[in-house]
């Protein structure tokens, strides 16, 4: 592995890229609230990554930036590439189903075993490359170019920007991870005070973030924060919860926080009000309700982009920075000297991707326009 430098993900994407409430960072692209009614989408619905309505919403996206960068082009075919072959891998098909595009996909990590590519298919037949080594990408053009899809002025690449663009699976990803779990603990230490213990915190993050939790905590790291916040503050013990799981007294995290809710009189001051607030966002439908851990994740994030010195080594930088992967940064200048349309997806929350006020005043910027140093195989 060697580094190439440093950059930040705008250098090559710009402001083409869409956080999970898909309010593009270009404002010349129209968000969700204005493409509702065209997609046929209800209120106060936002669609996740592998939901055929996100589909339905970031084909529009597409279009409109395409006209935005060549007026007279128009998209034939689509190029994806990301980290997970079923949460990508369905987004992928569904873009082109949707846009009714043939397509090529390479969904990639670094694994510890012998370089292996192989080509599969979606349920409804679109191909993708399946790859153990991110380096992967540099035969991927081959690969397009024997399928027939030339990547210029009439391809959309898409890419995904959470652990494939940055942080990149198998390689460097989890610096990712412990920037939220450091965040998670950083919010309930300081909203528990005196009262907070980490060997409780730890027991209940390890223990509750976990697959066969996945039920309880919808796989949400919002929720998951808040259940250790209501597990440390000693209102719910977490032997106490666990038994509760499992003879099934509480079976949904919506039926966790409305017996909270019942007992809220038990909480301190301080924590009532946190929790008013989580209620409220949650009954209110936001996929996203614990804001301020959200916007401590997004300080723990980019406190970890381009921290390091340029002279450290390069396995110091993959071990504490989130690094740009080289493999992507490159493919991407070169098609977008080609005239390719260049688009990046994050399901990252808005509040964990974006600077407030605050912050940005005091020199933060969004994930995408913060430089770090740029890795990848030699």
């Amino acid at each position: 592995m060697r580094v190439y430098g440093r950059t930040m993900v705008s250098e090559f994407l710009g402001d083409f890229i869409v956080y999970r409430n898909l309010i593009p960072m270009d404002n010349r692209i129209p968000t969700l609230e204005e493409l509702r009614v065209k997609v046929g989408l209800t209120q106060n619905t936002t669609p996740r990554k592998s939901q055929l309505e996100y589909a339905r919403v970031i084909v529009e996206q597409l279009k409109y930036a395409r006209r935005i960068e060549l007026s007279d082009a128009q998209i034939r075919r689509l190029i994806y590439i990301g980290d997970t072959p079923l949460n990508d891998g369905t987004a992928y098909e569904n873009l082109c189903v949707v846009g009714n595009w043939p397509g090529l996909a390479f969904i990639g990590a670094d694994k510890d075993e012998p370089t292996n590519v192989v080509t599969q298919a979606t349920p409804h037949g679109y191909p993708f490359l399946l790859a153990n080594r991110w380096s992967a990408l540099r035969d991927f053009e081959k690969n397009c170019q024997e399928r027939g899809l030339a990547i210029d002025r009439s391809t959309a690449v898409v890419i995904d920007l959470d652990k494939t663009a940055l942080g990149a699976r198998g390689r460097n990803d989890h610096v990712i991870d412990q920037a939220r779990v450091q965040a998670v603990e950083n919010t309930v230490s300081g909203l528990l005070g005196s009262d907070y213990d980490p060997k409780t915190f730890r027991a209940a993050y390890d223990t509750l973030n976990q697959l066969e939790y996945h039920s309880f905590t919808a796989d949400n790291q919002d929720y998951l924060a808040y259940i250790c916040l209501v597990v440390g503050s000693g209102l719910y013990p977490l032997d106490e919860l666990l038994k509760d799981l499992e003879s099934a007294k509480i079976t949904s995290f919506l039926g966790f926080i409305e017996w909270i809710e019942t007992r809220k009189r038990e909480l301190s001051t301080a924590l009532e009000s946190i929790h008013a607030d989580i209620y409220s966002a949650v009954k209110a439908g936001d996929p996203t309700p614990f804001k301020v851990f959200r916007r401590e994740e997004f300080r723990m994030t980019v406190s970890r982009m381009g921290a390091k010195a340029d002279e450290d080594p390069v396995e110091m930088l993959l071990q504490d920075e989130i690094v740009i992967t080289a493999e992507i940064e490159a493919l991407a200048m070169e098609w977008k000297e080609r005239g390719a349309l260049l688009f990046a997806l994050s399901d990252k929350p808005d509040e964990a991707s974006i600077p407030t006020e605050e912050l940005a005043r005091q020199g933060l910027r969004s994930i995408h326009c913060t430089e770090t140093h740029v890795v990848g195989a030699d």
